[in-house]
């Protein structure tokens, strides 16, 4: 069965699971808009501003609200996880190694492990919101975490201050 791609089949994932499936007695099931946990900026490399849902139980994701402003960017970054941005708010555009890709409210962002990536707002009278997901806490528990970041660089920039090839 493939799991993804393009030979994904709805009906034969259904099918696998199991027909019990025990909830968990992990709590809280809610964590609160005002219960997120904002990163200290000045322990982030990440110029956005970044906030955790760190109250919920999960053991191999985390999950962020992030909010870049009008007009900036996140980091010039790279990280062994692979993460998920979910548009709540605005348009903008991200650079993923060589590609540059646009986006707007409602779309999707992945970006895979180890690629150099930035996130963009084009907008100059908005703040673009994501609700971000990745899996660094499983990478974690498996002691194979690493991220990188290149700081307001070009992704060109970036491979040259950690001295790689394209």
């Amino acid at each position: 069965m493939a799991q993804q791609g393009p030979d994904f089949a709805m009906a034969d994932f259904l099918s696998a699971i199991a027909a019990t499936v025990r909830p968990s007695p992990a709590r809280p099931i809610v964590v609160h808009s005002g219960e997120l946990e904002r990163l200290p900026a000045d322990q982030v490399h990440n110029p956005t501003e970044l906030s955790i849902a760190g109250r919920l139980p999960t053991t191999t994701f985390e999950i962020f609200r992030q909010t870049i402003p009008p007009g900036r960017t996140s980091d010039m970054q790279r990280h062994h996880h692979e993460t998920v941005h979910y548009v709540i708010a605005g348009t903008g555009h991200t650079e993923v190694e060589d590609d540059v890709e646009q986006w707007s409210t409602g779309d999707f962002i992945y970006t895979p492990p180890w690629t150099w990536h930035r996130h963009y707002n084009d907008a100059a009278d908005a703040p673009v919101e994501f609700l971000t997901i990745e899996n660094s806490r499983l990478l974690g528990l498996l002691g194979v975490s690493r991220r990188q970041s290149a700081g307001l660089s070009t992704v060109a920039e970036a491979r040259a201050r950690f001295k790689e090839q394209p």
